[in-house]
């Protein structure tokens, strides 16, 4: 199964199209995106009989598929080549750091550029489908309603100034969490843990690698965070990034105003970021 968000509206894509969920189901399912995942296993087993979809599905207008998770956790170092490139050593458990609601975005988006020195990081966006508290690694996947691709723009000065790194608020500006444009659920990929990902800026590749590279897999992921807090439905975790990011570049190359961002999952899609000059980026 395939969800998204059109004009705030849950569909199920298919074919190429979408089903909207509330008026296919007659008010069995609402329309509100956030509202699918607390009841994801039901929502589940009614779109594998809605038929065929009954409008037309521009992935490039879908809204952010979760539009109000209850939390949002990042996964720092998880591929060994970008811990290389970030001159740190392959960690011995997942480094986590969080980000806020108001960074996120849906798939085609702009985005304001703050002062300081923005970098992408491409990632696979695990959706937690059921709640989840002290699960063990092989019921992981379990409690995963679905991947999508994400991107965790980064503002490296303000990440890495004061005594201690401002990870959250360096990741967190709007804007700096586009998400989309599908959820797509475990069972459609051949192999959830391995699919390539990858982003280019204005049409140059930057990034390219695959998800059975992660030094941590989605279920211990899920696994090493539900022993400490409880997921809940619609709690989205970015998996971690490959390398190829601006910072671990000679010499560093960030991004800039006109500058259109392109990030991929095989089997998931696209989503596109345009950035634009702010009043202070201007000035920089």
């Amino acid at each position: 199964m395939r969800i998204a968000s059109v004009d705030g509206r849950l569909k199920v894509v298919r074919d190429g199209g979408a089903i909207d969920v509330e008026q296919a189901s007659g008010g069995k399912f609402s329309s509100d995106p956030a509202l699918a995942y607390p009841r994801f296993g039901e929502l589940s087993k009614w779109a594998a009989t809605a038929g065929s979809a009954e409008e037309p599905f521009d992935a490039a207008l879908a809204s952010c598929p979760v539009p109000s998770p209850t939390q949002i956790f990042a996964i720092g170092l998880n591929y060994s080549d970008h811990a290389a490139e970030s001159g740190m050593e392959k960690p011995t458990s997942p480094v986590v750091f969080s980000k806020f609601q108001s960074s996120l975005a849906g798939a085609t988006s702009k985005v304001v550029l703050p002062a300081g020195s923005v970098d992408w990081e491409v990632e696979v966006v695990a959706v937690i489908g059921a709640v989840a508290a002290s699960v063990p690694v092989e019921r992981g996947w379990e409690h995963v309603a679905g991947l999508s691709i994400g991107q965790d723009l980064s503002e490296r000065e303000l990440q890495r100034s004061g005594p201690a790194p401002q990870f959250s608020l360096a990741k967190s500006f709007r804007g700096f969490s586009p998400v989309g444009p599908c959820v797509v659920t475990p069972d459609e990929f051949d192999d959830p843990d391995d699919l390539e990902l990858g982003c280019e800026v204005n049409g140059v590749v930057m990034q390219k690698g695959r998800t059975r590279d992660m030094i941590f897999s989605i279920s211990e992921i899920v696994s090493y965070l539900s022993r400490i807090v409880t997921l809940f439905p619609g709690d989205l975790v970015f998996t971690g990034t490959p390398a190829g990011v601006g910072m671990g570049r000679t010499p560093p190359v960030y991004l800039k105003a006109g500058d259109v961002l392109e990030s991929w999952v095989v089997g998931i899609g696209s989503i596109s970021q345009t950035f634009v000059g702010g009043p202070v980026a201007t000035e920089r």
